[in-house]
Formats: structure tokens, sequence, C-alpha cells
């Protein structure tokens, strides 16, 4: 019998009728003939409920006080996804991170799965029952509650699959796959049925919300077969895979954007070898994660330093470059949280000539202005001002015609 990983977001188990159905998905694929590992968000918006407490009680939780209460969600779920199942005539169990044995480094509320101990699955599984699991969490080697960052449940369910070397990997979701944009932005915007993972990792990174970047990682990392489907109605979804020839002759297969980015601009700083590692190093040491970096030299010794991150992580950042000022010897600080990524996406980027210039004169015929951009093999990403971001979508999604059914034929 294979073993098929399920991950189920929280739009899938928001409500109780919604558990029902998952728990009838569930127990089709058992009945089968798959041994079947599902692992589960939080009910739809209990998150945000848990954060909004915690907010109402402190205005700066304590790290591991917000992880131990984040992970309470999770808890939920699985044990009234568990009931739901027994109620069908299975056998189930409910396991948190914990009781796994999914174990993390320590940094609470961005925590990197380190290994998985798979006893625990393995004894469920040959008992024959479905083996439901908490996702976005874990425990630190200092058995510390610890979870793994918003969305990281796709990350819980693809680690687990590959460790289990399981058959494949299904994703369910409240969209019926990937598309060329968000279609709640882009009314063109078509379903694609295969995806590298080069590109769906690109496409996690710079805004798209279906897949969570570091579960993409993995399953390259590890190869395994995903899939990304609807939990509301049967369909085949979209298939992440590695590329192959008919894929390489398509030029652009999205265009994504992000509003959660915020600009931070050093001004002043010594133009001498070391300074920018200084910054950038005591910033990781922080796990803050940069994304475009551009650095103006001047004429008089100085040099001005500008680089985006989440802007969540805006106000640890501006504290940590605020208390190495002296040390790096800048004289000010600015910051602009009024900014947007926009980015286009093919693995066809890498044989064919003048993408770029398309999607830079698409913006500049609608007077869009670019602040920053930042380029790979297969991918192009502008900073723009973030009122153009809807407009700057349409317009680069237009000019590559990525609404037409033969354009990634």
């Amino acid at each position: 019998m294979g073993i098929i990983v399920q991950k189920y977001g929280g739009t899938s188990v928001a409500d109780s009728q919604k558990i029902k159905n998952v728990a009838k998905r569930i127990t089709q694929s058992h009945k089968d003939g798959n041994l079947v590992v599902v692992v589960v968000s939080a009910m739809g918006g209990s998150t945000d409920q848990l954060i909004n407490l915690a907010l109402e009680i402190s205005e700066k939780p304590p790290e591991r006080e917000l992880d131990m209460l984040l992970s309470t969600g999770e808890q939920v779920s699985i044990a009234l996804l568990a009931m739901a199942v027994s109620e069908l005539g299975f056998q189930a169990i409910s396991l948190t991170g914990n009781q796994v044995g999914i174990i993390t480094d320590g940094f609470y509320s961005n925590a990197r799965i380190k290994s998985i101990n798979n006893d625990r699955i393995h004894s469920e599984l040959n008992q024959g029952k479905v083996v439901i699991l908490a996702g976005f969490q874990g425990i630190s080697i200092d058995d510390e509650i610890t979870t793994l960052g918003r969305g990281a449940s796709d990350t819980t369910a693809v680690a687990v699959a590959a460790s289990l070397n399981a058959d494949r990997c299904e994703i369910y979701t409240d969209v019926d796959g990937i598309y060329t944009s968000d279609p709640r932005m882009v009314e063109s915007a078509r379903k694609l049925d295969q995806i590298t993972y080069d590109e769906m990792l690109e496409m996690a990174g710079l805004g798209a919300k279906v897949l969570h970047s570091r579960c993409v990682e993995l399953a390259k990392k590890f190869q395994v077969p995903l899939s990304v489907r609807s939990s509301f109605h049967e369909g085949e979804g979209t298939i992440v895979t590695k590329e192959n020839k008919i894929m390489e002759e398509v030029v652009i297969s999205g265009v994504t954007s992000d509003k959660d980015q915020a600009k931070i601009s050093l001004i002043g700083l010594p133009d001498t070898p070391g300074v920018a590692a200084e910054i950038f190093q005591a910033l990781a040491d922080a796990s803050i994660n940069i994304d475009m970096i551009i650095q103006n030299a001047s004429q008089d010794g100085t040099a001005d330093l500008s680089f985006t991150t989440a802007e969540k992580d805006l106000d640890k950042t501006i504290e940590i470059v605020s208390e190495i000022k002296e040390k790096t010897g800048f004289n000010n600080v600015n910051k602009d949280c009024n900014i947007a990524k926009v980015s286009v996406i093919g693995i066809g980027m890498k044989s064919h000539v003048g993408i770029a210039s398309k999607a830079f004169r698409a913006l500049a015929d609608a007077e869009i202005n670019i602040q920053m951009i930042s380029t790979s093999e297969i991918k192009i990403s502008c900073v723009i001002q973030e009122d153009q971001t809807e407009n700057a979508v349409q317009i680069i999604h237009d000019a590559f015609e990525l609404g037409q059914i033969d354009s990634n034929a």
C-alpha cells in the first residue's frame, strides 16, 4: 500500500460541515487502498483570533508564549477532524508536532524543521489508522514548542511526505490550482496544468499565496510529487514537477505581486570593505530575510544602501540597524512601507531575449515608475508604488498574453 500525504488549509476546515466533507475525502482515499497521513491547519480565522487576543494582553507578546498560544489552533482542528473520520467508521488518531517528533531549530515564529521521527506515524499506519498531524508546529531540541511561520502547514506536509517517502503530497485549499496570476486581481488569469519546482518556488517567494515557499524548496530537494487541488470540488488541479522540454518552450508562466514589503535605506554609509557585511550579518543573525539590495556610491567616500524585507520585519530591522549605526558609521535610516513587488516568472527566460524590455515598456507606457529591480534566470522583479500594484499586474499579464489558452501550449 502506498502512502499519500494530504494537507488541508484553514478554509477547508473552517467549520464543522467543512470538516465533515474533508473527512469524506480522506476516507475515500483510504478506501482506495492508500495509507493516508493528513496535515491540517488551524480552522480558518482562528490563528488571527489568537494573535488579536494576545495583542489585547500585550503590545509585544513574548515570542515563546506566542508560539505556545498559536500552536493550540491546530490541536483543535486535528482533534475535530479525527472525530469526523471516526464517525464515518474509520480509525483515526490526531497527533501534535511534539507527539510526532517534528524537531526544529529554536527560532520562535519562524522555526525550520531539522528532523522528523517517523516511528509513531508508521506504528499508527500499521494499525490501519488515518494519521492526522498538526501542521505549522514542532518542538525544538530544548523541548520548546515552536511554530514554522504563517502558511507553513504546507511545509510540514512536504517534509512529512519526504521523510515517509510518500507516493505523493496533495495540497488541498480554497483554489483549484496555480494560476498565471491572482484571479481575484486579474480576471483573465488562467489555471496551469503544471509548473516547475523552480517557477513555483519563485512565485511562492514573490507573493503567490497558494504554496509556502519553504514547502516548494523541500519538494524540489527531495523530488516529492506535489499537487495543488481544491477541497471543495473535484478536479486535477496543478502538478508541481521538474521541468521538461515542453515546459521550457513556455516563456512566461505567471505574474505575482507582494504588498508585504518595506524598503530600508541607509544614508551616508562609509564606502569601505566590510561595512555591508557587518549590516547583513546582524540581520541574518536575527533571522531576517533580505530581498533586493541596491548600493549607490558617491564621490565623497560614502554610499547609500537600500534593501527590502517583509513589512512584518520592518520594526525589528530598524531596531537592529540602529543598534549598529555607530559601528557602521551611516548617517540616517529611512523607511518606506508604501511599496510593492511585482514579478514576472518563467523558465523560458533562460532561452528567450527581450523579456525585461517588454515588461519595462509596458509599465513605462502606463506611467508606472520602477524604484528597484532584481533579476534571476527565471524571474524579473520590480519595486513600485503600492497603490499601482493591481494596475501593474494586469498590464504585464496582458503584455505577455497569459490569459490566452494557447500561450502555455
